[in-house]
């Protein structure tokens, strides 16, 4: 029987995911100002609310590369958490992205477009060499990724 053991798994270039999961709570209107009062009541329904309404968001960022031979890590978890926080939860926890969140202002922030943002908020400090991907869960029930393959 082959002993698995004694695998150097330095010399095997291993791709891993990995993800790290965070949690945070907003407050949004979805509204095109192009569009009537009528027809955005009748698109957007209850999520329509002139006086807005609150989520509460969990995020999972995934990272994609290979093993490190050195530290056995693909990406350092506490770096990671370190730029989610710094990049994104400080951004969007407990506000409302309709007013407080700068990008928000003329984009309406449906779930899409949020994890878009957290896409584009965290890729410049997570280097090129690795993938990138977000879910973003707006219910238990309603969730994206992005990019999509």
């Amino acid at each position: 029987m082959f002993n698995f053991a004694f695998i150097k798994l330095n010399t095997i270039k291993l791709k891993v995911a990995i993800t790290r999961k965070e949690h945070f709570n907003s407050a949004h209107r979805l509204h095109n100002p192009k569009w009537s009062n009528e027809k955005n009541k009748e698109i957007f329904g209850k999520c329509n609310n002139v006086n807005y309404h609150g989520h509460n968001y969990d995020l999972e960022v995934k990272v994609i590369g290979y093993v490190d031979e050195e530290t056995g890590y693909v990406i350092d978890t506490k770096y990671l958490s370190e730029i989610i926080k710094s990049k994104v939860l400080e951004k969007f926890d407990h506000k409302n992205l309709n007013l407080d969140v700068e990008e928000f202002k003329f984009l309406n922030p449906t779930v899409e477009n949020i994890a878009i943002l957290v896409f584009r908020l965290l890729r410049p400090h997570i280097e090129k060499k690795y993938e990138l991907k977000i879910k973003l869960y707006e219910t238990p029930r309603n969730f994206v990724e992005y990019p999509y393959e």
